[in-house]
C-alpha cells in the first residue's frame, strides 16, 4: 500500500502543524475517509473535533490534555483525540510533542468496549498508526524524514510504501 503525510493547511497554524495521511488507493485521506464514514450518525462530533484540531494548530498547540495518552506502544506518541465524555467517536492521533500532529483514522466506540481489541475497526486504525510511528522513527534514524529547523514541519521523504 502506498501512503503519504500531507499537512492539512487549513488546520494548522502558528501553533502546530496537523497532518494526515493521504492513502494512494484511495484516493483520499485517513481524516476525510473518518468524515465521510461519520458525517451523517455524528454530525455534531466531527464538527467539535474538527473545531478542536483548529484550535490545536491555531492557538494552543496538541497540548496532552486534549488527548488519551499511551492508546498504542511505549514511546510510540499513539493517542486518541479527546471529546466529550459521552462521545461516540475515537479519532487515533500521533504527537510529536505539542507541535506536530498527525491524525489518522479511527470510528464508532462502542459503549461496552473496555479493550482496543473488542473492536476490529479501531484495532486496525490503532495499529495502523502504531506502524506508521515505527517507520517514520525509522526514516529519521535514515535521516530519510527530519524535523524543520523550528520543529512545526516533517521534511524529507514522506511517502511510504507497505508491501
Amino acid at each position: 500500500m502506498k501512503y503519504k503525510l500531507v499537512k492539512l493547511n487549513k488546520l494548522s497554524g502558528n501553533k502546530a502543524s496537523v497532518y494526515t495521511v493521504h492513502l494512494e488507493e484511495e484516493g483520499k485521506t485517513l481524516l476525510d475517509l473518518f468524515i465521510k464514514e461519520n458525517e451523517v450518525s455524528f454530525k455534531s462530533e466531527l464538527k467539535d473535533m474538527l473545531s478542536r484540531l483548529n484550535v490545536i494548530g491555531n492557538i494552543t498547540g496538541a497540548k496532552e490534555d486534549f488527548f488519551k495518552l499511551y492508546e498504542g506502544n511505549l514511546g510510540d506518541g499513539v493517542c486518541a483525540l479527546y471529546d466529550r465524555p459521552d462521545s461516540n467517536l475515537r479519532l487515533y492521533c500521533i504527537r510529536y510533542g505539542s507541535l506536530i500532529l498527525i491524525v489518522g483514522g479511527g470510528g464508532v466506540k462502542p459503549k461496552t468496549m473496555r479493550k482496543l481489541q473488542e473492536d476490529d475497526k479501531l484495532t486496525q486504525e490503532n495499529y495502523f498508526l502504531r506502524d506508521l510511528s515505527r517507520v517514520i522513527k525509522e526514516k529519521m534514524e535514515d535521516n530519510e524524514i527530519r524535523f524543520s529547523l523550528d520543529f512545526m514541519d516533517f521534511e524529507g521523504d514522506l511517502n511510504f510504501n507497505d508491501k
